[in-house]
């Protein structure tokens, strides 16, 4: 089935648009939760089908969203999906005082292969960066939390795959030098400065 088309039908308020909508779409959200998750910490609380099915639910029940196309539901399914993730380590910090939950940016970023990030600090460097470069940080989204392949995020942001290398490359060396400053990885509330 056509994606764009169910999405449309959603719109337009079709009674059984959000079911025909999830048969279609389930299994990649899946893989975008399970990729997600992967770079979770072990014992981590939340579990990928949940991820899915809190994402889905706030998806369809976003009424001021104009479905543009397939693409543009996995670049809202990417944004929907960080923001369950963060606000998830958000509420385990509050709850253990701990130091957030620790996820992996890529292995080629990182420094070493077993560096890992906090989540909450992370959110924080990528909102940063996205008042600086507001693509840059929509590629972080669309590869980091949505799991997206290089050409996937070209056609969600209708750009050329050359550009979102090269902005993917980019964002990560920022995102990892803003990690390594004070001010963004110590930041207990989760607000930046």
């Amino acid at each position: 089935m056509d994606v764009t088309a169910i999405l449309h039908d959603l719109e337009a308020g079709e009674r059984d648009a959000a079911n025909r909508l999830a048969s279609v779409v389930y299994d990649e959200l899946h893989r975008i939760a399970q990729a997600a998750m992967r770079r979770e910490q072990s014992g981590h609380t939340l579990q990928p089908t949940l991820l899915v099915n809190e994402a889905f639910m706030r998806m369809i029940g976003q009424r001021d969203v104009s479905w543009q196309n397939r693409a543009h539901f996995f670049a809202i399914a990417a944004q929907t999906i960080r923001r369950i993730l963060v606000d998830h380590a958000r509420a385990r910090r509050r709850m253990k005082r701990d130091h957030g939950v620790r996820v992996t940016l890529d292995e080629s970023a990182a420094e070493a292969p077993e560096r890992s990030l906090d989540l909450i600090a992370l959110d924080n460097a990528l909102t940063k960066l996205g008042s600086l470069s507001p693509r840059q940080a929509r590629v972080v989204e669309l590869r980091f939390f949505g799991g997206l392949e290089i050409e996937q995020a070209a056609a969600a942001l209708d750009i050329s795959p050359a550009t979102v290398k090269r902005d993917w490359i980019f964002a990560r060396a920022m995102l990892l030098r803003m990690l390594e400053a004070p001010d963004i990885s110590q930041d207990d509330d989760g607000i930046g400065p």
